[in-house]
């Protein structure tokens, strides 16, 4: 049953207007801030450079989500906390990630589902790798003025706390 919005007889304290109460919900999102790391990897173009590493064995005529879709899907999950691709599948839906990936939050296609995220993370061989690599670099140095005489990168790809030094 869908309750009308209503007016409480009560006003704002800051403002003076009316506060309003409304239980409809529609859709919602908790990934609102999507919109700064959106505009980061246009403007580095994140997704087209690794996308363009990548060989896309797929038949163009049955692909549904282009290759830099999946990858900036991807990108934006990780960007708002999501460290893998389980959680595509509710994800897909999500009006901010739609808007993320230009497309309209209520009548837009559904993003890219899990099992094709899984897919693009497994399709790199060990070539296409470096070269994704290199393009992550060269993003970095390309972030810099100047770029640095020497980079450290300390990888370390463990869930474990480390202590100590």
């Amino acid at each position: 049953m869908t309750q009308p919005t209503r007016a409480t007889p009560c006003r704002s304290p800051f403002n003076g207007k009316p506060i309003l109460l409304g239980f409809e919900g529609g859709d919602m999102s908790s990934d609102a801030g999507l919109t700064l790391p959106r505009d980061i990897e246009r403007k580095a173009g994140l997704a087209r450079r690794l996308g363009g590493c990548l060989c896309d064995p797929r038949d163009t005529a049955k692909v549904q989500h282009s290759q830099n879709d999946i990858i900036r899907f991807r990108i934006m999950m990780i960007a708002a906390g999501y460290e893998d691709g389980n959680d595509a599948a509710d994800l897909r839906y999500d009006p901010s990630f739609k808007i993320a990936l230009e497309r309209n939050p209520e009548t837009g296609n559904a993003l890219c589902s899990q099992p094709t995220i899984s897919r693009m993370e497994n399709l790199a061989d060990t070539r296409e790798l470096i070269r994704m690599a290199r393009a992550m670099v060269s993003v970095y140095c390309q972030s810099f003025a100047r770029v640095p005489g020497q980079i450290v990168l300390d990888i370390d790809d463990t869930f474990d706390a480390v202590h100590g030094h």
